[in-house]
């Protein structure tokens, strides 16, 4: 495994493939900075920023998702942000085909597509060419497993999934019970775990896949940073906005962290110092989980260590990219 402090990197060797669209991803824990790091990048380079993070698909839920502020967002063009209202339900097989018109676009304009967020799922999806299981949904099923997250709790079917298809429950938020359930619904429906029946095709695109990282220590100190700075910028007042105008406290979009923790500050149950504890407590799971999805040790991964921002060091990276490209239209 080789961090560079802001030196480049040499290219991975999956990283080519003549006659496919060129794309940078950005990957990396949710606080290292990937925003402001992607978007001084597409500035220097003439790019675009496609979020591949699933929280920011939603209007109205921007403190406690730290969605690019207007000013940022006024900088470089970005794609997939509030494009769902909270009470619609995006699923992954809609997101790829939003994000691939996304960056087919933006190549179309002659500019770099940068697939940024720390969702693996997600970027996963949409660069290594993923098929889901094709097994419809059954209504009957469904609705059982969700009376029974209501009246036991999500975590006894997450354990359940955890039983019955380890590597599935790996990738998957415990507080996802979307995701919990339709892995469930899947593995009940066929007999076949749900983990072993995603498909994957030929990655679409020319990838170059750029990794952020910081020290545990320093990062969970920036974490503990963004969510006081979420409740000094007004995240109960968002989270009571949203309950105000009708958006259930049940809903996927209300799951993610800090959502539910307001919710119950706002319901008498936690006080805010508890809510922070909690939300704390419960992004340093997610930041471990996000390190099952993007591993130190994969070779197709080029990691930089994000403070001081590596810019240099992976522009340069970007450009060599690019210009392995160009060698190899020319032959």
């Amino acid at each position: 495994m080789k961090i560079s402090s802001g030196k480049p990197s040499p290219l991975p060797p999956a990283s080519l493939g003549e006659g496919k669209i060129p794309i940078i991803a950005i990957v990396g824990p949710t606080a290292v900075g990937k925003t402001e790091i992607s978007i001084q990048l597409a500035e220097r380079m003439g790019g675009e920023i496609v979020s591949a993070d699933s929280r920011l698909f939603y209007r109205g839920l921007d403190i406690g998702t730290a969605k690019p502020t207007p000013e940022e967002r006024s900088r470089v063009p970005h794609h997939l942000l509030d494009v769902a209202d909270p009470r619609e339900t995006w699923s992954l097989a809609l997101f790829q085909r939003a994000a691939a018109e996304a960056i087919a676009g933006i190549h179309a304009r002659g500019r770099l597509p940068f697939l940024v967020g720390g969702t693996g799922q997600y970027i996963h999806a949409v660069t290594r060419g993923w098929t889901p299981p094709v097994i419809a949904p059954d209504p009957g099923l469904r609705a059982e497993l969700e009376a029974r997250a209501e009246n036991e709790g999500y975590q006894r079917l997450y354990e359940e999934l955890q039983e019955l298809d380890p590597a599935a429950a790996e990738k998957i938020d415990p507080r996802n019970l979307r995701r919990t359930v339709r892995a469930l619904e899947v593995v009940r429906l066929t007999g076949r775990k749900f983990s072993e029946q995603r498909g994957q095709a030929e990655g679409p695109y020319r990838l170059l896949t750029i990794g952020l990282t910081l020290q545990r220590t320093e990062l969970y100190a920036r974490v503990d940073s963004r969510i006081e700075s979420m409740f000094a910028a007004g995240l109960l007042e968002e989270v009571q906005r949203l309950l105000a105008a009708g958006v259930s406290p049940d809903l996927p979009a209300m799951t993610s962290i800090g959502y539910r923790e307001c919710v119950s500050v706002l319901r008498g149950r936690l006080t805010v110092e508890e809510a922070k504890v909690q939300m704390r407590r419960a992004t340093r799971i997610f930041v471990r989980r996000q390190a099952n999805w993007f591993k130190l040790d994969d070779p197709s991964i080029c990691w930089f260590e994000a403070t001081p921002a590596p810019i240099g060091g992976i522009e340069k990276l970007i450009r060599e990219f690019l210009a392995k490209e160009n060698d190899h239209e020319r032959i």
